[in-house]
């Protein structure tokens, strides 16, 4: 698998912009390469700081193609597959968790570094078949503030980033995750605050 990886890795160093897209969408669907994108990524910017959104943007959108075949697979039958990967137990949790948050268990675990099992909740989201415009949403603004922070951070403070987020990434990814749930929270009781004050007029 190291050999696949190398290979995948330096393939995409030579086509550039397109070259992200492709990591991120393989990362996301068919193979696993944990923190390829991120790499090379910073390494990309690092290079050409002013391309830093351009990079951002080719690889989140890699990313959310990536996610979007596996949602699909899963909803032509993926519970068998997703069966043999997580216990019926977990499964049955991940389909309440579903139900519960919606879209936010899709978008935190997006935001979350290896060896958060992100594709498990794709797979899921497929299952338990959630609007296909919230998963496109949840993953796109995840995977968008993920690798846009990569890059800006890439951008500030060149190749140094890759030490950073090899000792931060999962504390940023936690804080931020963090400031979108308590965000969320905010709305939904927000919302029910004013559907229970319009429905007492």
């Amino acid at each position: 698998m190291s050999r696949v990886v190398a290979t995948v890795q330096s393939f995409a160093l030579t086509l550039g912009a397109p070259g992200l897209f492709l990591v991120a969408l393989l990362d996301s669907s068919v193979l696993s390469l944990p923190q390829v994108p991120d790499l090379l990524l910073i390494w990309m910017v690092a290079r050409q700081p002013s391309m830093w959104l351009v990079y951002a943007l080719m690889t989140t959108l890699g990313s959310v193609l990536g996610c979007l075949s596996m949602y699909l697979l899963a909803r032509k039958g993926g519970e068998r597959v997703l069966r043999k990967m997580v216990s019926a137990e977990r499964m049955e949790r991940g389909r309440a968790t579903f139900q519960k948050w919606g879209l936010l268990a899709v978008l935190v675990p997006s935001l979350l570094p290896p060896p958060a099992p992100f594709k498990v909740f794709v797979l899921l989201a497929g299952v338990v078949q959630i609007p296909l415009w919230q998963f496109v949403a949840a993953i796109g603004i995840g995977r968008g503030l993920r690798y846009g922070l990569t890059a800006l951070l890439a951008r500030w403070y060149g190749e140094a980033a890759m030490t950073f987020l090899e000792q931060h990434m999962r504390q940023i990814s936690l804080g931020v995750a963090l400031v979108l749930v308590v965000g969320a929270l905010a709305w939904v009781l927000l919302r029910q605050r004013r559907t229970q004050q319009a429905g007492a007029v």
